[in-house]
């Protein structure tokens, strides 16, 4: 009889094990030699690190013939396709992962039928994250057909599930004038910093992660220069904004208000990426902003918060045209734009 895993342990593939803050593998005796003679093998601190480790230690991935499990299928769908996301998708898609191993992991590709979907939609208490996860598990059947594991996606098309409201607030011109008119006793430092991430976010509409990795190396001499995250490992496509005057003095006055020299247009007090690049995140410059807002809603007439990903939607709405919203955001599918980031009220001229 096989005993059951620890809660520690729930989610984790076959034979690992978290003890003492790290993740272990426990390779079969007959396996030891490649995992250095250890019995048990220190795969890493976090879940990112150890699966990186796991993978490269693996003498080859999941075949057809051997992926008959949900549970393998993840495997496979760890090594070979998580990956090539960015860091912080990769520990979205990871944290996914583990949660569906609990209910399906065992469970043989071919027994999956959309009611068993359903089922764990309606008992997962986090549905924002429950749908995220059955997308995660889509896609992995959608590899398994493309692997020769399965001739048919078992859920593809079959599920709909209540779909979560997009956000809508729209951030007015009024409040961003409140926003800029917020004075700051030093010549430097987090207000005037965010205030010229302001200007700058408003111009390019560029992601968060974008933004914080720019560079003066990027302020060249036709424009700024970005490779999107977003299409770094993909399609690797790149955007010029060319020089205007207002881009021009956007750039100057992130330059001039850096509370350090950086070469980052945006850095912390001691000149450093405010974008972690490992994790991808950005809690330095998400405390500077909290701080930011809360300043506003205290001293402005601003009475509804609004969120720095808001921005990047006013930018789509304030564009004449969906075609021009979907340009600037750089998106490759204009339904994206139009159902997320065109938040303006739609004009109509009354009939007759």
């Amino acid at each position: 009889m096989t005993r059951e895993r620890s809660r520690g342990n729930r989610g984790l593939p076959a034979r690992w094990t978290l003890q003492h803050g790290a993740y272990y593998y426990i390779p079969p005796s007959g396996q030891r030699t490649q995992w250095d003679g250890k019995k048990w093998f220190r795969l890493g601190k976090t879940l990112n690190e150890a699966y990186k480790v796991w993978a490269a230690r693996l003498p080859v991935p999941e075949t057809a013939d051997t992926i008959r499990t949900i549970g393998a299928l993840l495997d496979r769908y760890l090594l070979d396709y998580v990956p090539e996301k960015q860091p912080k998708t990769r520990t979205e898609y990871i944290r996914a992962i583990r949660t569906l191993r609990g209910p399906f992991g065992a469970m043989a590709l071919k027994d999956l039928e959309p009611h068993h979907v359903y089922k764990y939609f309606d008992l997962r208490k986090a549905k924002v994250a429950a749908r995220r996860e059955i997308e995660v598990l889509s896609h992995a059947f959608t590899k398994a057909v493309e692997w020769g594991a399965m001739s048919a996606h078992p859920f593809k098309g079959q599920v709909r599930l209540t779909g979560t409201r997009p956000r809508n607030r729209y951030v007015e011109d009024w409040e961003l004038v409140q926003a800029m008119s917020l004075t700051s006793k030093r010549r430097t430092g987090s207000v005037l910093m965010i205030q010229a991430y302001l200007r700058l976010k408003l111009l390019t509409g560029l992601r968060k992660g974008d933004l914080l990795r720019l560079t003066t190396a990027d302020c060249r001499e036709d424009g700024v220069h970005v490779t999107p995250g977003k299409t770094k490992l993909s399609t690797g496509k790149r955007i010029i904004f060319e020089w205007t005057p207002e881009l021009r003095s956007a750039v100057d006055g992130a330059i001039a208000v850096r509370p350090a020299e950086s070469v980052f247009l945006f850095c912390n007090k001691f000149g450093r990426e405010l974008f972690d690049e490992s994790r991808g995140t950005t809690k330095g410059f998400d405390h500077i902003w909290q701080g930011f807002i809360a300043r506003i809603l205290k001293e402005t007439e601003v009475t509804e918060r609004f969120t720095e990903h808001d921005l990047r939607a006013k930018v789509g709405s304030d564009a004449p045209s969906l075609e021009r919203a979907r340009q600037i955001l750089t998106h490759s599918d204009a339904r994206m734009t139009e159902s997320v980031y065109r938040r303006k009220p739609e004009r109509i001229q009354p009939a007759g």
